[in-house]
């Protein structure tokens, strides 16, 4: 049976407005925030104490500076001057820390680089760290080192049949949309900030990408994984799909198409695209009796996974808080935001967060990642402001 609506719209947002700006984005600028190292924790544990890591991921510190960012930006929560001075720590610390273009995937406790691969999801998460740096404080050596950022990719990263590889060194045996889907993200942020076609441009290239390589005609589903050639890796029937991932994907469609000023015929068509991506999703990919986002499913839309992931949940709410308020959506948005808080934020942890459920609700991680609160936000905003 479908979930009775249990709250009011305005109720909704109350208590979104009061999690999420009065208790999550505080510990996660407090508690989550090293002093000493100047560095974001990467893991809170339940009664939110830093877990100890061998090594931080150049990932999670962009995640948390773009948010910071934004949320100053929003005048919501004033941790701008932390992020802006990890910024600058993290620069001086990951980039090309081993004398090599481009950024270190980790450091350790010494500061010193722990692993020194080249990874595409963290140099796109980076560049988008420095396009929410640049709408919050404008710096002009923040602009040169998002360009700089943005060459390293494409020397580093660029594969000879289109798109980029997921790191280097590249086993030459898989491609992914995952980073792509974000470097689109972070191209979008950048040239939103700065008005360079120079990155708009790239975003092209990418949606292009998506469009007749990633999206699959025969399903008309996104997918996740590929071969170095650019073909599905697996048959037809045994690939997966992630449902959070095609709203991601519906979500980012439209913003090129605003940014880009798409008109006629292109703009009515990635309308259609991202709409398809979106009812795919809401259809095949949500158990609706939960309302929740579920884990994955294959692209002839047979459930594969009916655990959920924190950050699924949020791509789908920034949707259903920005599409056209019928009250049918509104009805959907309300069920989702309020069912998210019950089963995901829990009051127990103050801020906190459950970031992977299973089937029947339960816990499947012992702590709190700090990585999803970009997620968070990134929808938080739509239905608190």
């Amino acid at each position: 049976m479908t979930r009775e609506i249990e709250d009011t719209t305005p109720e909704t947002k109350a208590r979104w407005r009061n999690w999420l700006f009065g208790q999550a984005l505080p510990l996660w600028s407090q508690a989550g925030f090293d002093d000493k190292r100047g560095l974001y924790h990467e893991r809170l544990d339940w009664a939110s104490r830093p877990v100890t890591m061998q090594a931080l991921r150049l990932m999670v510190q962009a995640r948390q500076i773009s948010t910071f960012c934004r949320a100053a930006l929003d005048g919501v929560h004033e941790a701008g001057a932390q992020a802006l001075s990890c910024l600058d720590t993290v620069q001086r610390l990951y980039h090309r820390a081993d004398g090599q273009p481009g950024w270190v995937f980790s450091i350790a406790s010494t500061n010193r680089p722990a692993q020194t691969k080249r990874d595409l999801y963290a140099h796109a998460f980076i560049l988008f760290a420095y396009g929410w740096a640049i709408r919050y404080a404008n710096r002009p050596e923040d602009r040169a080192m998002a360009r700089i950022i943005a060459e390293e990719i494409d020397l580093i990263f660029a594969a000879p049949n289109g798109g980029y590889v997921d790191a280097v060194p590249d086993e030459g045996v898989l491609r992914s949309q995952n980073p792509h889907m974000h470097l689109l993200e972070a191209y979008l942020v950048v040239f939103e900030a700065t008005g360079d076609s120079f990155y708009l441009e790239r975003a092209k290239a990418l949606v292009e990408l998506a469009r007749t390589r990633l999206i699959d005609p025969r399903s008309g589903l996104l997918l996740e994984f590929f071969g170095p050639d650019w073909h599905p890796l697996k048959s037809f029937g045994e690939n997966q799909v992630q449902p959070g991932h095609l709203f991601e994907w519906s979500w980012l469609l439209r913003d090129y198409s605003r940014l880009a000023e798409c008109k006629g015929d292109e703009a009515d068509s990635l309308a259609r695209s991202s709409g398809k991506l979106f009812e795919a999703g809401f259809a095949s990919g949500c158990d609706h009796a939960r309302c929740v986002v579920l884990d994955s499913i294959t692209d002839t839309h047979v459930v594969l996974e009916r655990s959920a992931r924190i950050w699924a949940q949020t791509e789908l709410l920034r949707l259903l808080h920005t599409g056209e308020q019928t009250p049918e959506n509104a009805a959907k948005a309300t069920l989702f935001a309020a069912s998210f808080l019950e089963l995901f934020a829990p009051l127990s942890l103050s801020g906190g967060w459950i970031d992977h459920i299973d089937g029947a609700g339960d816990r499947l991680v012992e702590y709190m990642p700090a990585s999803s609160l970009y997620h968070i936000y990134g929808a938080g905003r739509q239905i608190a402001l």
